[in-house]
């Protein structure tokens, strides 16, 4: 499959409206290049547009427009890393929590300082001995929220590693090429290093990340 990476960046719901078509060219193509996980099904499943439209999350925060582009094109990767409830409610879980559900109830104890600060997350396919992560919170200037990277290798962590769904989803769909010699790496990005600061001074004082022993 050919993908066109002469386009210069975007964001939001352009950049989305790009994986999208790289998607409908093969629906069920794994979206990782390490494990069998298909973007979805022979048949999109869409959230209809009338409950779409008022969709917000339990925190009363709104879809970013890049998750509500894809919500309208498919819900069949989110549903099944658990976003939603079996009414089609979305189901987020703070940050400790998903560290016990993927890693063991040990490491989530590591992480619950962090849960009052990202008490609305949601897992995503990504990494293999580490996890990608949105984090509902204060959104950036596109509205966006951030992908983080959970990583237990050396000591526990959590980083900045997208700055939203959108440039996630692209790169996950092999539209955009990045050099991740760190997972926070984008933060030097000429074309995301703004949105990354923003998210920064959100989430982390400032910082792109924060390591082992954890505070509030």
């Amino acid at each position: 499959m050919s993908i066109d990476r002469t386009v210069p960046a975007e964001h939001g719901i352009p950049l989305t409206a790009r994986v999208i078509e790289v998607v409908r060219r093969d629906p069920t193509a794994s979206a990782l290049d390490y494990w069998n996980v298909p973007w979805g099904g022979e048949r999109p499943f869409p959230v209809a547009p009338e409950a779409l439209a008022g969709m917000t999350f339990p925190s009363g925060r709104p879809l970013s427009p890049s998750l509500r582009t894809w919500l309208a094109y498919d819900t069949d990767l989110l549903r099944r890393h658990g976003w939603f409830t079996a009414e089609g409610a979305f189901a987020p879980r703070s940050l400790d929590a998903i560290v016990a559900a993927e890693f063991g109830e040990g490491w989530g104890t590591e992480f619950e300082p962090l849960a009052g600060r990202f008490p609305e997350c949601f897992l995503l396919p990504g990494g293999s001995d580490s996890r990608r992560v949105l984090a509902v919170g204060e959104p950036d200037a596109v509205g966006e929220y951030p992908v983080l990277a959970l990583d237990l290798d050396d000591m526990p962590y959590v980083g900045l590693m997208y700055p939203g769904f959108d440039v996630y989803l692209a790169d996950t769909a092999g539209l955009v090429e990045f050099d991740f010699h760190t997972y926070t790496a984008l933060a030097a990005h000429p074309a995301h290093a703004d949105r990354m600061r923003e998210h920064a001074a959100h989430f982390f004082g400032g910082d792109v990340c924060a390591e082992w022993p954890f505070g509030p």
